[in-house]
C-alpha cells in the first residue's frame, strides 16, 4: 500500500471547479494585485479568528516580518542602544528566529514542554531583560501555546506577544482561536497547511486597527498615500488569485481540520498503550488541528527509513534546533543548552495525517510501526 504525507491532489479534485472559477474570474479582470478579492479574504479571516482586523501578506514568513517591523522591534531602543531581544522557541521553522534576526533583533530562546513541544511558559520571564521588546510563541504541529501565563508575563513587562500561528489556524484555547489573543497573529497558507494557497501567503491578524492600519502601509513599501512613505516597508502584497483560491477553500477549514481530529483519534487508539510510542499531547483546554501528526519513538532514522521502503511517507519536523544552526552562531549557544528541543530534535516522527486519509490507510501505517518495533 502507498500512504503519501500529504495528498494534495485528492483536496484539489474535490474543489477543482471552484478553483478554476476562481482564478478565471481574477485573470478576466487582470486586477492582480491588490483585487476585491484580498479585501473580502481579510474580512473573512478577521471574523473567523474573532480578529478586529485581518492584513494578506506574501508568506508566513512575511506575515512574521511586517508584524515585526510595524511593532518597530529591532529599531533602536529607548536612550538610542541598539540590541533588542525577542523571547521564542528554538524548535520550529527557521522562519520563526530567521524573522527576528533579519529585522536586526537578538532571537533568546526558551527550551519547550517535553509533551506539547510548544514553548514552556515556566521558562520565560528568567529571559526577560531590559532589552526585551517581544515573545514570539509558536503553536506547533496544530495547537496553540499556554498562553494565559504568556500574556501575564507580556503584560507585567509591557512586551508585544507575537501569536506566530502558522501552522495553527483554527486552533483553539480556552475557546480563543489562535491568532487572536496576543498583539498579532501570523498565519502561513503554504500549500500544505489546512488552509494552504496556490503556492505562498500570509495573513496577520490584530485586534487593533490602529496597528492593521500601519501593518497594511509595511506591506506596500511603508507607502500611504502612494508614493509617500513615513516608514520603510517591504513588498509584503497577497496576489490575487491566492486570495480567490483561498475563498474558496476557507468554508471547508473546519471539516477538513475535523476529518484530521477524526483521524488523529484512530492513529491514538490503535497505539494506545504501546510503550515505544508515544502519541501527542493535547491540553484539555485546546482543540487541535493536527497540521502534523507527530510520535516520539526509539531509533527514530531506522523507523523512518523502513516505512519508506513500505511506501508510507513521512517527515522530521525539525532534525535541528535553532540554538544549532550554523547561521546562528554568533549567538553563543551550544549543545545540551535545551535539553528538550534536543531530544525532540531526534526523536520526533511526522505521520500521515492529511483529510482524505482512509481508515485502512491508517491501520497499514500502525502495522508497519508494530512490525519495525516489535
Amino acid at each position: 500500500m502507498n500512504v503519501p504525507l500529504l495528498d494534495l491532489k485528492a483536496q484539489y479534485a474535490a474543489i477543482r471547479q471552484d478553483i478554476l472559477r476562481a482564478v478565471e474570474g481574477v485573470m478576466d479582470t487582470c486586477q492582480f494585485i491588490h483585487g476585491p478579492q484580498v479585501k473580502e479574504l481579510e474580512e473573512a479571516i478577521a471574523r473567523y479568528c474573532g480578529c478586529a482586523a485581518a492584513v494578506g501578506v506574501s508568506s508566513g514568513t512575511d506575515a512574521l516580518l511586517c508584524a515585526l517591523m510595524a511593532l518597530e522591534v529591532g529599531q533602536p531602543l529607548p536612550g538610542g542602544s541598539a540590541g533588542a531581544e525577542v523571547i521564542t522557541t528554538p524548535y520550529t521553522f527557521f522562519a520563526t528566529a530567521g524573522s527576528i534576526w533579519r529585522v536586526g533583533a537578538r532571537p533568546v530562546f526558551v527550551d519547550i514542554d517535553a509533551g506539547t513541544y510548544n514553548i514552556d511558559p515556566s521558562k520565560i520571564e528568567a529571559a526577560v531583560t531590559e532589552r526585551t521588546r517581544a515573545i514570539m510563541p509558536v503553536h506547533l504541529f496544530g495547537q496553540v501555546a499556554d498562553m494565559d501565563p504568556i500574556m501575564a508575563v507580556a503584560q507585567k513587562h509591557k512586551l508585544h506577544v507575537i501569536e506566530d500561528a502558522a501552522q495553527s489556524i483554527g486552533s483553539t484555547y480556552k475557546n480563543r482561536k489562535a491568532g487572536s489573543i496576543g498583539t498579532v497573529g501570523c498565519f502561513s497558507f503554504f500549500p500544505s497547511k489546512n488552509l494552504g494557497c496556490l503556492g505562498d501567503g500570509g495573513m496577520v491578524v490584530t485586534q487593533d486597527p490602529v496597528l492593521a492600519d500601519r501593518l497594511a502601509q509595511m506591506r506596500n513599501h511603508g507607502a500611504k498615500p502612494k508614493y509617500y512613505h513615513k516608514r520603510v516597508g517591504g513588498n509584503f502584497r497577497l496576489d490575487t488569485i491566492q486570495a480567490a483560491a483561498l475563498l474558496v477553500k476557507l468554508p471547508y477549514l473546519d471539516g477538513w481540520s475535523q476529518a484530521r481530529r477524526r483521524n488523529a483519534a484512530q492513529y491514538d487508539r490503535l497505539l494506545a498503550g504501546y510503550a515505544p510510542v508515544k502519541t501527542p499531547v493535547i491540553r484539555a483546554e485546546c482543540q487541535s488541528i493536527y497540521n502534523q501528526y507527530v510520535i516520539r519513538v526509539p531509533q527514530r532514522d531506522a523507523l523512518q527509513a523502513f516505512l519508506k521502503q513500505e511506501g508510507i511517507g513521512t517527515e522530521i519536523y525539525y532534525p535541528v534546533s535553532m540554538h544549532q544552526q550554523e547561521c546562528f552562531a554568533a549567538l553563543g549557544y551550544k549543545g545540551g543548552d535545551f535539553p528538550e528541543s534536543e531530544r525532540a530534535a531526534r526523536e520526533t516522527l511526522a505521520l500521515p495525517i492529511y483529510a482524505e486519509l482512509t481508515g485502512e490507510q491508517i491501520e497499514y501505517v500502525v502495522c508497519k510501526i508494530r512490525q519495525f518495533l516489535g
